[in-house]
Order: C-alpha cells, then sequence, then structure tokens
C-alpha cells in the first residue's frame, strides 16, 4: 500500500486487504463490493484468477486481471469467461498498452462474445500525469468499432479529463462510474456529465482504498439528484449490468 501511495499524493482509507473492505461497507451501508485486480505482468493472470475464485461471495463480485497484449491473453480472457466472472478491469498505463490500439481488435472480439464487462481506467493517472493512453476519445473508439461490448469508464470516462468526457462518452451507452472524482473534478463538469450521461448508464464507485466509501456515497447523496437517479445510480444500474 505504502509503494502504491505516490509518495504521499494519495493516501489509502483502508489497508488493503478484504476484511477491511467488507468493515468499510459494513460501516457505510453498502451491499456489494465490486473488487478489480490489476495485473502489470503477464505471469500474475493466474494467480490474480485463482484468488478472484477465493474471495467471490456474496457481497464481493471480482474483477480478474491480465495484460492484453500478452501472448496468452485470448486463452487468459478465456479462462475469466469460463469461470463465471462478469468482467475484468484493465489500466493500459500499468499494463503498457493503449485502449484504441487495432492490435488488440481480436481481444475485444472475444470479450464482445462472451458477454465480459470490461471496466477500464479512464483519464490519467496520477502517477503517469502526461499519459492518454485512456483518453475518452480512444474509449468511444473501440466502443464504435465494437458496439456489444459492455465497457464502464471509470472516474467518470476520464480523470482529469472530464471536458473530453463530456464531450465524448456523456450520452452514450458506456457505463461510467463515480470512482476517485469527488475533490477533484469541477463542480460544472460533474454535473454537466451527470446530466448529460444516460440514467442508467451511471455506476456508484468509490476506487476504495483510495478514497473511502461513505464519504463518497455521502457525497452524491448530496447531490440531491432526483430519487430515481439516486436509486440508479446507487445499485439499480449495477444490478442489471452484473446480472444479480
Amino acid at each position: 500500500m505504502a509503494h502504491l501511495s505516490h509518495q504521499g499524493e494519495v493516501s489509502p482509507f483502508l489497508d488493503g486487504t478484504t476484511a477491511d473492505l467488507v468493515s468499510s461497507m459494513d460501516h457505510a451501508g453498502i451491499d456489494l463490493s465490486v473488487v478489480c485486480s490489476v495485473a502489470t505482468g503477464a505471469n500474475q493472470a493466474g494467480p490474480i484468477l485463482e484468488w478472484s475464485r477465493r474471495i467471490a461471495g456474496p457481497r464481493l463480485v471480482p474483477f480478474p486481471s491480465l495484460v492484453p497484449l500478452s501472448e496468452n491473453a485470448l486463452e487468459d480472457l478465456s479462462r475469466i469467461a469460463a469461470g463465471g466472472f462478469r468482467g475484468l478491469k484493465l489500466h493500459p498505463e500499468y499494463q503498457d498498452f493503449t485502449i484504441d490500439d487495432p492490435s488488440l481488435s481480436d481481444f475485444y472480439r472475444l470479450a464482445e462474445k462472451t458477454g465480459l464487462i470490461i471496466l477500464f481506467h479512464a483519464g490519467f493517472d496520477i502517477g503517469f500525469p502526461d499519459s492518454d493512453r485512456s483518453a475518452p476519445a480512444r474509449i468511444s473508439g473501440v466502443k464504435a468499432s465494437f458496439p456489444r461490448l459492455r465497457i464502464v469508464a471509470a472516474h467518470l470516462g476520464g480523470f482529469r479529463q472530464w471536458e473530453e468526457a463530456l464531450k465524448e462518452l456523456a450520452g452514450t451507452d458506456i457505463y461510467l462510474d463515480t470512482s476517485y472524482v469527488f475533490g477533484h473534478i469541477p463542480n460544472r463538469l460533474l454535473t454537466g456529465i451527470l446530466d448529460a450521461h444516460r440514467p442508467d448508464r451511471l455506476l456508484f464507485g468509490s476506487d476504495s482504498p483510495w478514497a473511502g466509501q461513505a464519504d463518497t456515497l455521502q457525497r452524491i447523496r448530496q447531490l440531491n439528484l432526483e430519487p430515481l437517479l439516486e436509486r440508479r445510480l446507487l445499485g439499480g444500474n449495477a444490478i442489471e449490468l452484473l446480472q444479480l
């Protein structure tokens, strides 16, 4: 956790264990968390898959990970699908790929065919402030090429690229989550994206352990959203997406 804290710029709220996560969920009144791993090497796909199997339960839904340009990426993807997992997490900066790289066509085609959800880190990353590998326009391009691919773009479509997210992703079929946006996004862009996006394509996310679950939940409730939209954002859309 200390290594991932980026020299003190980001401090974790939890200790990185599933036990502390469940304790946080109990405190915040959260029923279920999607647990997203990030493989930073091709050899991590197997161990992450096995760990995901172990922690899966009624309150934790694991999204395993892999390196999409690795030699065994299609095989790893097939194993995730065959294991009954609902999706996977990809982070271009940590996995050394660009979201709209044409070399990923077979990978996205297989994900589309199996019905797996891909949750992308979207926008800039604190550890890679100059990289646009996860830019909202790139995510939009992938969706245009693979329209049945179920995509979640984290951080309301693009961390510190919210102008582009509003332009490229708001109103589309791509899911946007609220992870790690409060305290970072200008209010006009927060309300602009929430107002412009489809109400059935918004998801609650905290990016725990890097943001507090209870705090994120409180921030959303302070927005005074229309009740139906709030219910959708705080669980209704996730229930449908995850087929719970």
